[in-house]
């Protein structure tokens, strides 16, 4: 199993992330974390760890990295995660367990996540649960995959690879599942299995935040999908609504002392 990821100015995070690899009670055979264009630490903290294997990709874009790591990986399986994330100690015995099953090799793979970046954790990550696994379902007839917690198969990725979208301004690990589902594969949505992530898009400014959530509607638009209506007043609009709510609760608990939650 190789492990791909991506990564730009993560010297925040990327420490942990790593950690929590080692950390693994099956370790993967190749980690695989692609810098694109990192301008800090990242690629120095990185190479501390002996087991990591550095893959620059100049062009911009969380798409261009996450291809140049599927690209280079050598393992018949490819999970894939954020710099941001921290796993559970058996993520990678679980995935090799889901695809040591005959029945899986079929099957792309996706997790959930919590959101510990938020005043409501729970909610928050239910919430987003919801909107990113089922509503997808319910709009697209399947399940999507997460970028910051899912895995297929190289064959799978071989098989789609001249397919997927090159865009920046759509949502990569969608379009990739869309495509996946396309070719006859299925997708498994795992809601046992959970990262540790933060919720970044929360924090952005207004402006950035309604950009970012129009990526979802235009990515089934893209793909030809008139359900992207639908998604783009229940899914979109009503998650940029969340957000701000979800704004106003940490603003509130700052009101009454307690200490702010880091972005």
């Amino acid at each position: 199993m190789t492990l791909v990821i991506p990564a730009h100015n993560e010297e925040a995070h990327i420490q942990a992330c790593l950690e929590s690899i080692a950390a693994q009670t099956v370790l993967p055979k190749e980690v695989i974390v692609v810098d694109n264009n990192s301008t800090d630490r990242t690629v120095a903290i990185a190479r501390s760890f002996p087991f990591v294997k550095i893959v620059k990709e100049k062009r911009r874009g969380i798409v261009f990295a996450r291809n140049a790591g599927f690209d280079a990986a050598s393992g018949d399986i490819i999970g894939r995660i954020d710099a941001d994330i921290t796993l559970p100690s058996n993520w990678v015995e679980h995935l090799l367990a889901f695809y040591n099953q005959p029945k899986n090799k079929q099957q792309a793979w996706s997790g959930k996540g919590y959101f510990y970046n938020v005043r409501i954790p729970r909610l928050a990550s239910w919430g987003y649960a919801l909107m990113s696994f089922h509503f997808n379902r319910l709009l697209l007839g399947h399940y999507t995959l997460w970028g910051s917690n899912m895995a297929i198969t190289k064959q799978q990725w071989q098989q789609t690879r001249t397919k997927t979208h090159n865009r920046v301004d759509i949502h990569e690990d969608l379009d990739l599942a869309i495509h996946l589902h396309q070719a006859g594969y299925g997708i498994t949505y795992d809601r046992h299995v959970q990262t540790m992530a933060e919720l970044r898009p929360l924090y952005a400014d207004r402006h950035e935040k309604w950009q970012y959530l129009q990526w979802w509607p235009r990515t089934l638009r893209v793909h030809g999908k008139k359900s992207w209506v639908v998604c783009w007043f229940f899914g979109a609009f009503l998650m940029y609504l969340a957000a701000l709510f979800l704004l106003a609760a940490e603003r509130l608990a700052r009101l009454v002392g307690k200490r702010p939650l880091a972005p």
